[in-house]
């Protein structure tokens, strides 16, 4: 406002209206920024999370602070999240358990996936490996399908648990191919991966970080991913689309949500930083490390991607009778 021509007492005014109004909008963030993860530490959750907020505390100036929330497929940081202040200071990193499955996983949970949340963005996609041990007579994947096919019912899987993303990709591909194959649920990757690995159980579908080095290292045959496009990190690989099932893909997903009322400014202040930090070289050469592909998006698209993630996997938990542990 020009304050050329006005009386004193005005411009008096203005100025302390000016100081209130400033007072009002306090600079974001003033001080350390929580990331629930749902997870144990060291898995892929908590991976990006940390690959994330290396640098996510610089572009924002405030140090990032990672809080470990597992138990229930998730469920158990989810809620500690949503019913967190909607304040800009607590975020929360879902993915497609906590915001896909778990709804008809658990039939009621604590927390609304679409209610009580804010998407911010989409973080990575995480392929799954269809995997054998060395010693079956399978090369690829329609090997295996023929020979799950010669004795049905008869050839086990090892996933990482009942309703995660592995378990779930298996199921849909079963249903794609045709097949019977008996499922043995893990409580996580690496019992599962030990036992494939030591023979107890012939086929593997997990996720590619917890694969990739035991195949290069020739301890598991690889013979598909289920990502829609081939991997980096296995390059030679091919997609379960590629190997006689156009269409198909079931790929793991992480993404930054903030709880349900957080003011839009935030959200497009959080937006701004975490697609600058994620496209640093150095942040995609740590993702592809451990096997996530970076994948972001506005608000707007997460939020959709949930709702379709909410409705696709629900079906399958439904068409396969799928019961957690």
């Amino acid at each position: 406002m020009n304050t050329r021509f006005l009386p004193r007492y005005l411009i008096a005014a203005w100025v302390a209206f000016s100081a209130a109004a400033g007072m009002a909008q306090p600079r974001y963030p003033e001080r350390s920024i929580r990331i629930i993860v749902p997870s144990t530490p060291a898995g892929v959750l908590d991976n990006v999370a940390r690959a994330l907020s290396l640098r996510l505390g610089d572009r924002l100036g405030q140090q990032i602070v990672i809080e470990n929330k597992g138990g229930a497929g998730g469920n158990i940081g989810a809620e500690a999240a949503a019913r967190s202040a909607p304040d800009g200071y607590t975020l929360f990193i879902g993915f497609n358990a906590t915001h896909g499955a778990n709804h008809a996983l658990f039939g009621k949970l604590a927390y609304d996936p679409v209610a009580d949340f804010a998407p911010i963005t989409l973080l990575a996609m995480v392929p799954n490996i269809i995997s054998v041990h060395p010693s079956v007579q399978a090369g690829n994947l329609a090997d295996l399908v023929a020979l799950a096919k010669a004795q049905p019912g008869k050839l086990s899987y090892a996933s990482s648990g009942n309703g995660t993303s592995t378990h779930l990709a298996a199921e849909l591909f079963k249903a794609a191919a045709g097949v019977d194959l008996q499922h043995i649920p893990y409580r996580g990757s690496a019992p599962a991966v030990a036992d494939v690995i030591g023979g107890q159980v012939p086929v593997l579908v997990d996720s590619v970080s917890s694969s990739t080095a035991h195949v290069k290292a020739g301890k598991l045959k690889a013979l598909a991913t289920t990502s829609p496009r081939r991997l980096s990190v296995l390059p030679d690989l091919p997609t379960v689309a590629e190997s006689g099932y156009p269409g198909f893909q079931s790929t793991a997903w992480v993404g930054l949500l903030a709880p349900a009322g957080t003011p839009r400014p935030i959200i497009e202040r959080l937006h701004t930083a975490v697609i600058e930090v994620m496209a640093l070289p150095e942040t995609r050469e740590r993702m592809a490390a451990f096997g996530a592909e970076i994948t972001t998006s506005t608000p707007e698209e997460f939020a959709a991607h949930i709702r379709s993630e909410m409705a696709r996997l629900g079906k399958v938990v439904r068409d396969a009778n799928i019961k957690v542990n």
